[in-house]
């Protein structure tokens, strides 16, 4: 059954072969929310998330990261792993995984300077770019006593029944900022040369493996790749590494990029794989197996990297997210089931810089296990039910697939040839042809789950009432918002349903009215150097193309020859290279506020500035006069312009589609409830993170027959807290 994927589940030896791991495949860290959750003193839910992922036949799993000590935790309220208490709490979670056969290991993390409070600490008082204090200069012996402390968070991981620890020695947190001179000034033991600086992680791993023994999992995470200025030259990093190997570590784990880098490293706009060519400039250069890590999604680029010796191990983090049964579905040769990570980031990492519990765009079950699993359906009413859904999109796949799990006859409307909805105009954006991977998905899943699917079918109440079904759930979705103003019914001026359909052909100088995130779609896609748009073809399975990767590289100035210190390309090349647009392309929003600032938390910055590359005109404060044969008349901040335009693409937002709700509600007599979801209950922007979790969520308790707090995610008590806290601060 492996015999698709033969270097994937090729077994590996860890600790001179004390220690085998039954596949390649890593867990990587990603906090959750879950770590701070208790209830009745342990971690149930972070067990039950653990658990599902360990079932799913993944090799070896990592915790998000633990803090050593008060002082390392990202937050106030942040995990940390330094008492008999926090311990116990853990238990669970090492029972729950081991239980399924799984391995796991617990992150000790400190964020030093990127502590988000107020006693931060630090190699030197440095306040970081992207933090908020600045950090207190940790003496010599409190760098004594903080390694004293990873020792013992690892001890007390062993005796919560952790298989091993993994040390966050990457992405800019406190053992970087010890590594680099740019942020460690010292002059004492632990700062100045080189191999001084290095001392600090050294010290860490060989101490915790005296500590632990032989039989212990100790990885290491090293940057490999710091993509900021200062940091580490490619010779440092390989001496680093065999000193860690010397140190004690079974595995050395690839760590991308600094929080504070300009560079995108595990968004959509990476190529798949897109960074293991750094961790293959490792291989052969130390002993002990190498993980490589950063959108790998798909178990054909897992096999692919492998294979080329690009790394021995692969780490996957949000893939998991998507898909808990990912590797066991590999195994079985079963690609078309596996629900695709799409590195959207907007159910995951915006909500942990957040405060909120992270999840998944395309299965919100993630990180929600238990309280989904609370609404147990009787057999009598699934014999009882029979539910349509009105529209495929996003929200209607998500709720017929969900209903069909649970056993309802399931009956999906859709007047379209096709399924998908706005994903059908997403997935043809350049950087979101993940969207195709999600579509694949769910028509898998309408054929396996039994949804009866109707194509090119537009239903009325009538036809509903008289097909008896007793839930009717109205995903009808949204249509563009209409504009009024002199000259919108010019044949310049068009739709983005038209343009990012195919049906007109854009002219070289275009104006975009609206700057949401439709807006920002429609600028990539008209901006893009290589014309992608409109392809009917997903990603490649496999890894990325060096084209690929090299256009990535350019655009971003990454020096793939990982000859400058820290990867990034010589100031004079990043500075004359520019990619341009094919297009002059203006993007024009009424707001004052910074074009683009409700875009993704963690995914906006590189919107931005993937059209700034581009030679895009962002402008605000604009009020639209009138469209004529001249062009485009505006005023800027009360001055006015003429934009010669040969287009005006019209990304005005959406209205819902309610016509069938209406008259749902108009009824008078009847059995049948009616619910409404997605964009066509709430039109504000297209959200399929919402629209999706909605369609999962009332599936889970249709039978309740209430809309109200069904579709309203529970907030962690330590959010709240922190919130209070944040708010009396700025006060």
């Amino acid at each position: 059954m492996a015999t698709k994927f033969p270097h994937l589940f090729k077994p590996l030896e860890l600790n001179k072969g004390r220690v085998v791991l039954k596949n390649r495949a890593l867990m990587g860290s990603m906090h959750t929310g879950l770590e701070e959750e208790t209830k009745n003193g342990s971690l149930e839910a972070m067990a039950e998330f653990y658990g599902a992922r360990a079932r799913g036949g993944v090799g070896l799993l990592v915790t998000g990261g633990i803090s050593p000590n008060n002082a390392g935790r990202v937050t106030y309220m942040a995990a940390k792993m330094s008492t008999p208490s926090d311990r116990d709490k853990h238990k669970a979670v090492t029972e729950a995984v081991h239980a399924e056969d799984g391995r796991i290991a617990m992150q000790i993390l400190h964020s030093g300077r990127y502590a988000y409070h107020h006693w931060a600490v630090g190699p030197s008082p440095l306040k970081s770019p992207i933090s908020m204090v600045t950090p207190k200069a940790l003496s010599s012996s409190d760098v004594e006593d903080t390694i004293d402390d990873f020792v013992r968070s690892a001890e007390l991981a062993g005796e919560a029944g952790y298989d091993g620890v993994e040390v966050m020695g990457s992405e800019g947190y406190l053992i970087n900022q010890f590594i680099t001179a740019e942020a460690n000034k010292r002059s004492d033991k632990w700062g100045g040369a080189y191999e001084n600086r290095i001392r600090f992680p050294i010290e860490i791993v060989r101490r915790i493996r005296e500590a632990l023994g032989p039989d212990f999992i100790v990885i290491y995470r090293l940057s490999m790749l710091d993509l900021v200025q200062g940091g580490s030259t490619w010779e440092e990093i390989e001496l680093l590494a065999r000193e860690i190997e010397a140190a004690g570590a079974s595995i050395i784990n690839t760590g991308i990029g600094w929080h504070q880098a300009r560079i995108p490293t595990i968004a959509t706009a990476v190529p798949r794989g897109g960074f293991a060519w750094v961790t293959k400039n490792l291989m052969g250069k130390v002993d002990i197996p190498v993980c490589t890590t950063n959108r790998i999604n798909m178990p054909s680029t897992a096999e692919d990297i492998l294979r080329e010796g690009y790394a021995d191990m692969v780490s996957m983090a949000r893939p998991f997210l998507a898909d808990p049964n990912l590797i066991e579905k590999a195994r079985q040769g079963d690609e078309a089931g596996i629900n695709t990570c799409i590195g959207c980031n907007q159910a995951c990492l915006d909500h942990a810089f957040q405060g909120k519990r992270a999840s998944c765009l395309v299965n919100p079950f993630a990180g929600y296990e238990t309280e989904l699993k609370l609404a147990p359906i009787s057999d009598d009413l699934r014999k009882s039910s029979k539910v349509a859904v009105v529209g495929a999109g996003p929200a209607g796949l998500a709720c017929a697939v969900s209903c069909a799990e649970r056993g309802f006859e399931t009956t999906l409307f859709e007047k379209d040839a096709d399924i998908g909805g706005q994903f059908n105009m997403a997935k043809r954006i350049p950087g979101k042809e993940e969207f195709f991977e999600t579509l694949r998905y769910f028509s898998t899943q309408i054929h396996r789950k039994g949804v009866d699917l109707q194509l090119n079918r537009a239903v009325s109440i009538e036809d509903l009432d008289a097909a008896g079904y007793t839930h009717v759930v109205l995903a009808t979705g949204v249509a563009p918002r209409q504009v009024s103003f002199p000259g919108s019914d010019h044949s310049k001026v068009v739709s983005y349903v038209d343009v990012l359909c195919g049906k007109v052909k854009v002219g070289k100088r275009v104006a975009i009215v609206g700057a949401g995130g439709i807006g920002f779609d429609v600028a990539e896609f008209l901006s893009d150097p290589e014309g992608k748009g409109l392809t009917e073809k997903g990603p490649d399975p496999g890894l990325a193309k060096p084209s690929a990767l090299e256009a990535f590289a350019h655009e971003w100035k990454i020096d793939l020859s990982n000859s400058t210190r820290g990867g990034l390309a010589p100031s004079d090349e990043a500075e004359s290279d520019q990619t341009h647009s094919p297009r002059e392309i203006f993007l024009l929003q009424r707001g004052k506020h910074k074009v683009g600032a409700n875009l993704g938390k963690t995914t906006g910055w590189i919107h931005r500035t993937s059209l700034r590359h581009r030679g895009v005109n962002m402008l605000r404060n604009v009020k639209y006069v009138k469209v004529d044969d001249d062009g485009f008349h505006i005023q800027v901040k009360g001055k006015d312009q003429v934009l010669d335009v040969d287009h005006v693409v019209i990304c005005a937002g959406q209205v819902a589609q309610r016509a069938l709700w209406d008259k749902a509600q108009a009824k008078t007599s009847g059995d049948t409830k009616y619910f409404l979801i997605g964009g066509s209950q709430e039109a504000s922007e297209l959200d399929a993170k919402r629209a999706i979790d909605q369609g999962t969520r009332l599936a889970a308790v249709i039978e309740t027959a209430r809309t109200g707090d069904v579709f309203n995610q529970p907030v962690p008590l330590f959010v709240k807290i922190f919130e209070k806290v944040q708010s009396f601060i700025k006060a």
